[in-house]
């Protein structure tokens, strides 16, 4: 089996170093599960100080990043056929967990980083898809971009240890997770459920079920528009 592709385009390669110590990301770099391909814009900017940047027409703060650059270097990259790329800006779509899922059955992802005050409009036609983290601004794409990596290489098969580390975890069935629990039995008075301690397997099945249900309708009911109609276990499962 090939390895899934991720080419990234960044001022700052150095930001990705962190991924050398996510153990997710390791483990599939040993495997050969993954290429991870670091593009350095500096290396592709103009000039004898391989300028990347410079001020916007009509006028405003910062500095905007030049389109020369970006292209140069998306067009050194080797594209392969079943491939996207994705564009790291606050003015994407929120990422979501089906989009991770939808790229990993890519061969290639190529993750363009913008920084300053972004990037010359002209860019955007290099991209099939916008993405942001959230409705807030940060200094540049590279933690969008590491997060990406990070949530698309865990779906990759053999990444993970087991398939239900992945059909058990929040949103990917649009549920939060249920509560979790190790040793010890008691904690500063908190104490373990007793379902989880009574051996029972169907009746732990049933409580962890509600217990999603009951945690997103709380905490992220924009998850579940029908949430009334998954309320069907709540008096069965009332043990704590």
């Amino acid at each position: 089996m090939s390895s899934f592709n991720f080419d990234v385009i960044t001022l700052f390669p150095k930001a990705f170093e962190l991924i050398n110590n996510l153990g997710v990301i390791t483990k599939a770099l040993e495997k050969n599960l993954i290429d991870l391909n670091l593009h350095d814009l500096r290396e592709f900017g103009e000039g004898p100080y391989r300028q990347v940047d410079d001020k916007p027409y009509g006028g405003g703060a910062g500095m905007v990043l030049k389109p020369e650059p970006i292209y140069k270097a998306y067009e050194s990259i080797i594209k392969l056929p079943n491939s996207k790329t994705l564009l790291m800006t606050p003015q994407g779509k929120v990422l979501k967990q089906n989009d991770l899922s939808r790229w990993s059955a890519l061969d290639q992802i190529i993750l363009i980083c913008g920084q300053y005050e972004g990037f010359d409009e002209r860019v955007r036609c290099l991209a099939d898809e916008e993405i942001s983290l959230g409705d807030y601004v940060l200094s540049g794409g590279e933690i969008p971009a590491i997060s990406i990596i990070n949530g698309v290489t865990r779906i990759l098969p053999g990444t993970l240890g087991t398939k239900d580390s992945l059909i058990e975890e929040s949103h990917n069935s649009s549920l939060l997770e249920y509560p979790q629990y190790t040793r010890p039995k008691i904690f500063r008075d908190m104490k373990v459920p007793d379902i989880l301690l009574s051996g029972n397997h169907e009746e732990i099945k049933s409580w962890r079920e509600q217990k999603m249900v009951d945690r997103t309708k709380d905490r992220r009911k924009d998850l579940i528009p029908n949430a009334e109609s998954l309320d069907t276990n709540k008096n069965k499962n009332r043990k704590n």
